[in-house]
């Protein structure tokens, strides 16, 4: 029988996002890492779900983005302390960094929210001086140079959980911001309708844009790799994360989804992060780091088993891809400028009318060649306008997603 209580768990862990794909892939990652606690939890809607993973865990604090149902939860479970909102999300954060430093425990706070409604949870984590597990790239899509200005400030460390973004990291070594660094290639499958030509995507259906031929991921996301979005949010994610021009950022397939990304150095060599398509090592990376971590339920690549291919992006056909480029792009130029800390609206409201366009399609109100032309007409519109804050970003995005649904009106 045991005399001593068991040792304390060095890292605290908050999943939010829980009940979506990655976050229920970071709990199933997180059974098997030692020295970790989960310490909270958020959650969208899903009410059920989130409460039975509490229930598991032993979890008490949690927080729901749905604040009726937040009160209704907390009302049937009065053990739970149950936030809600955005407030809410930020004191969920506050309070388990005011708790790991109570025990002598780090703080690592994987941020699993999807769309730019993660944004406020990325500021919250680093300044607490959390380490932020990264796999909502919309924050740096949206809020770049300011989520990087206060994790300069705080010294909290962020880790990337996006496959690509996480590849590169750990190519890159000690080399991030060095002049050794010549090239990312970052990779991706091209989606369910990769070598199709503009006049085959008029009528695709929502199930069929969802159906991608390699990963198992949410809705949203899934959606964006068939535009080849995705890809465009992460070339302007790689340029924030890692401070290479755009110019020096390039796109290429890779249909197996076998190598998660690369880089080119200055003396010829590349450097390749190969596996099996599993969203479990990105996150295991992120929550053992410095450590990598031992995960018996990833499959082993096969490195016999099938070719490795690489072909060129369709930007004619998707053109998503550039335009998100465009954006970062002309964000960079402002950026570059500045002798504060400001950007370009581009990036914001590329990403606010490319989620408001996603929702749509995806309720059958707008075809799926829609979403590219909704997104260039609000850059169009708002793209040029500076951003000096946060309190900028915020209602750049609000505004943004104003224009997106007019246009949603007017064109489809």
């Amino acid at each position: 029988m045991r005399t001593t209580p068991p040792p304390a768990a060095r890292t605290h862990v908050l999943i939010l996002g829980s009940t979506g794909s990655i976050g229920r892939q970071a709990l199933e990652v997180a059974a098997v890492l030692p020295d970790i606690q989960i310490v909270g939890l958020s959650a969208g809607r899903d009410t059920d779900l989130l409460l039975s993973q509490a229930v598991a865990l032993g979890v008490r604090d949690v927080c729901l983005a749905d604040a009726a149902r937040a009160v209704e939860l907390s009302a049937q479970h009065p053990s739970l302390a149950v936030r809600s909102g955005e407030a809410g999300l930020c004191d969920l954060v506050a309070s388990a960094a005011d708790v790991a430093r109570e025990a002598g425990a780090s703080l690592t706070v994987l941020n699993g929210i999807v769309g730019a409604a993660g944004l406020h949870a990325t500021i919250a984590a680093l300044e607490a001086g959390a380490t932020l597990a990264l796999a909502n790239k919309e924050s740096m899509v949206a809020g770049g140079p300011f989520v990087s200005e206060a994790a300069k400030r705080t010294g909290a460390l962020i880790l990337p959980v996006d496959s690509e973004h996480s590849a590169l990291f750990q190519c890159l070594g000690g080399e991030t911001r060095g002049a050794a660094v010549e090239e990312l290639l970052l990779t991706g499958s091209g989606g369910p309708f990769r070598g199709r030509k503009a006049a085959d995507l008029v009528d695709v259906t929502p199930a069929q844009a969802l159906a991608h031929p390699t990963w198992a991921m949410g809705p949203k996301i899934s959606v964006d790799s068939a535009t080849l979005m995705n890809k465009g949010l992460e070339i302007i994610e790689a340029h924030r994360l890692f401070s290479v021009p755009y110019e020096r950022i390039t796109v290429l397939l890779n249909p197996e989804s076998i190598v998660h990304s690369m880089v080119r150095f200055a003396d010829g060599a590349i450097l390749g992060h190969l596996g099996v398509p599993d969203m479990r090592t990105p996150i295991g990376y992120a929550l053992a780091y410095p450590q990598r971590p031992v995960l018996p339920m990833v499959r082993r690549l096969d490195v016999f088993a099938k070719p490795v291919s690489f072909e060129p992006p369709d930007t004619e056909t998707f053109p998503c891809l550039m335009l998100a480029r465009e954006a970062g792009k002309q964000a960079a130029r402002v950026e570059a400028a500045a002798a504060d800390v400001r950007t370009a609206a581009s990036p914001i409201v590329l990403n606010a009318a490319n989620e408001v366009a996603v929702e749509k399609f995806l309720a059958g109100a707008i075809p799926f060649p829609c979403i590219p032309e909704i997104v260039e007409r609000c850059l169009t519109w708002l793209g040029a306008e500076p951003v000096a804050s946060l309190d900028d970003v915020y209602a750049c995005d609000a505004e943004a997603r104003r224009f997106a649904a007019q246009a949603v009106a007017g064109r489809c």
